[in-house]
């Protein structure tokens, strides 16, 4: 059966290679760099000690350093385990969720004549290039020349030249044998009901073939040489094989660069404005650079960015629109970003565009620019508060507001909560700096004066705040904070949600290659239970982690047996049934997410309110009391949660230390 190649690039996509080759090999945690999809292994085709063996999901790709092996993921299972290509094409398409595609003569049928249209696309191209050459091309290529692109570059990006007629390239096309439906399919004339006779689509403009992901080309951009025309830059209609918002121009170039060592070396995948751009960058060295296709930035054009970097750098023009291009793009990147995944900035200078940037400058003005790109947080962070004025309560208020719900739009929990946590950061230090410039602070601290401008009612429950020491409202805080069975639960005896964490990964081991980089940085507060979770890794460094057995049998060795009979004691007087062995293990993966969640918050809040605590003694602000307040609301959500997951209300006392 032969198989469409858009079925195959996606369950591809879907189907990160390290989990399929992963079934087969152990990676060396030394070498690899899972966060980043790169993963190192001694190689499955040859004996060997040390790991040479590599693949990245990001490519989809390994090779054998050693014996040189190297493919994709069907290559992978038909070399290795001996599968037909079908056989390998049904495993993964399994993995991926997606259902084998019926052999369907309609589909079968549009296959081919796709093929057909690729072909009549590159004999348009050729005659682009050939005119160009001619003598019809003469004022398309002293544009070219007064541009500064060499004939080396011209030919490299396959530019021509569409005559200024209405039939030249139609009447090309037919005289080869090419039938008017065909030509009309690959959008290179207007035709319709409106139009008795179609003529060509582009005319006196120099053409840009535009490429698809394999190096076909499926579409083109004209750039007008009349001064009158009226759109600069036009493209083809969207076709069968063309839909300009799923499509980079100069991608499958760009991802080639990449695949050469771009990556290694610490380099990324630059989306820029325009064709124009794109080539001079290339002819300045600059391989690895797209662009979308004369429109904003779409979502499936971000997610072909994300397939060849984490961090793909988004560089616009320094005026007004390229400022507002950037915001357009953050705003549209924000709700998918995640760890591994994001995107910077890089505005160039006022009036120029990488074209003239490199012309006038040099390709080292660009490395300039590019190495000053910022994060996506610093963005968001300069456009909220650019020109602001945040001089009153409900002002700065207002501007928490539209932060938390910049911040809230963030899909993936562990990042948002990052992001609100960097955001809350920078609003204390911004307002901080704002008030010490104001009057009633000396050196950033209160002026606590009797009848002083922060003396009097409201500031804290208990008080106001004086100089050098602690006044009531901090002490009612962290009097208040130290009652919290949250925060006991860092110091004292093993809890339930920690407990939880543990037994969920021994009785369902699973959740360990799952989760092996939480599992791994595990942060724990009771030291019986960072016994046992060194017990767990140990099983994991000797690939004794997936079994249950295995796992309890390296739990005894460690000498913690007794430590693990007491785990299973309090899960079962807690009735957190989930963690235990006879639940099922969507029930366990449930309560393990929930646990390993409060864990990751509750920790961070230790760790918060002790800086919260030290920078309230040594600078007695309101900024720093308003924090303090803040982390005991936080630490009130997590409690509140905490009891839903435990069965019992956290200050009961019922079934809680052991």
């Amino acid at each position: 059966m032969r198989f469409p190649p858009a079925f195959l690039d996606e369950i591809r996509d879907r189907v990160p290679i390290s989990s399929v080759i992963g079934q087969r090999v152990a990676w060396d945690r030394k070498k690899t760099n899972a966060p980043r999809g790169d993963y190192w292994a001694c190689c499955p085709f040859h004996g060997e000690k040390s790991p040479s063996f590599h693949c990245e999901d990001k490519k989809g790709r390994y090779h054998c350093f050693g014996c040189s092996v190297s493919g994709d993921h069907f290559k992978f299972l038909t070399e290795l385990d001996g599968m037909s290509f079908p056989e390998a094409v049904e495993k993964i398409a399994d993995m991926a969720g997606v259902p084998m595609p019926v052999r369907d003569a309609q589909e079968e049928r549009r296959e081919k004549e796709r093929a057909s249209l690729t072909e009549i696309m590159e004999m348009a191209t050729a005659f682009f290039q050939e005119r160009l050459q001619g003598p019809e091309g003469a004022k398309a290529r002293a544009y070219l020349r007064d541009r500064g692109l060499t004939p080396a570059t011209q030919q490299s990006f396959r530019l021509g030249y569409a005559p200024d007629s209405r039939n030249a390239l139609k009447e090309h096309l037919a005289a080869n044998g090419v039938p008017k439906a065909d030509i009309e399919a690959c959008g290179l004339v207007r035709h319709g009901d409106d139009v008795p006779v179609s003529y060509d689509w582009f005319r006196d403009r120099i053409m840009f073939p535009i490429p698809d992901s394999r190096g076909k080309i499926i579409a083109f951009g004209g750039r007008a040489l009349a001064a009158d025309a009226l759109a600069k830059y036009m493209n083809s209609p969207d076709t069968e094989l063309f839909h300009k918002g799923n499509v980079l121009y100069n991608f499958a170039r760009a991802r080639q660069a990449l695949g050469k060592g771009a990556l290694a070396k610490g380099g990324t995948v630059i989306a820029v404005e325009g064709y124009m751009d794109v080539i001079a960058l290339a002819q300045a060295g600059f391989e690895n650079v797209v662009a979308p296709l004369g429109t904003a930035l779409t979502e499936n054009q971000l997610e072909l960015l994300w397939r060849m970097a984490g961090e793909p750098v988004l560089c616009f023009d320094g005026d007004q629109a390229g400022l507002k291009a950037a915001w357009r793009a953050a705003d549209m990147a924000l709700p998918a970003v995640q760890a591994g995944r994001s995107v910077r900035f890089a505005l160039l200078p006022e009036g120029k565009d990488p074209d003239d940037l490199v012309k006038a400058d040099g390709p080292d003005a660009f490395r300039a620019v590019l190495s000053e790109a910022r994060p996506l947080a610093d963005l968001l962070w300069v456009r909220e508060t650019a020109g602001g004025v945040f001089d009153t309560p409900e002002r700065r208020a207002e501007l928490e507001k539209t932060l938390r719900e910049l911040t809230g739009r963030i899909r993936d929990e562990s990042l948002r909560y990052h992001y609100q946590q960097e955001m809350r950061e920078r609003v204390l230090s911004f307002f901080g700096t704002q008030r010490s410039a104001r009057q009633g602070y000396q050196g950033g601290r209160q002026d606590a004066r009797p009848g002083g401008p922060f003396q009097g009612k409201g500031s804290a429950p208990g008080g106001q705040f004086a100089r050098g020491g602690n006044a009531g409202g901090r002490t009612a805080i962290t009097e208040s904070l130290g009652r919290s069975a949250l925060v006991k639960r860092g110091s004292e005896g093993m809890s339930v949600r920690e407990a939880t964490i543990i037994a969920a990964l021994v009785n369902h081991p699973a959740l360990i290659d799952e989760n092996f980089e939480h599992v791994e940085f595990l942060d724990l507060a009771n030291t019986d239970l960072k016994r046992l979770h060194a017990a767990i890794l140990d099983a994991m460094a000797h690939d004794m982690a997936n079994d249950r057995d295995a796992v309890i049998a390296t739990i005894e060795r460690a000498g913690c047996g007794e430590i693990w009979a007491r785990v299973v004691a309090l899960i079962k007087r807690a009735r957190q049934w989930p963690a235990l062995e006879t639940a099922g293990l969507d029930d366990a993966r449930d309560a393990f997410s929930q646990a390993l969640h409060l864990q990751r918050s509750a920790r961070t809040l230790h760790k918060e309110l002790k800086q919260a605590e030290a920078a309230l003694a040594s600078d007695p602000t309101d900024e720093n009391y308003r924090h303090l307040v803040e982390i005991q609301a936080q630490f009130r959500d997590v409690q509140a949660t905490e009891a839903l997951i435990d069965g019992f209300g956290v200050s009961s006392g019922r079934a809680g230390r052991v």
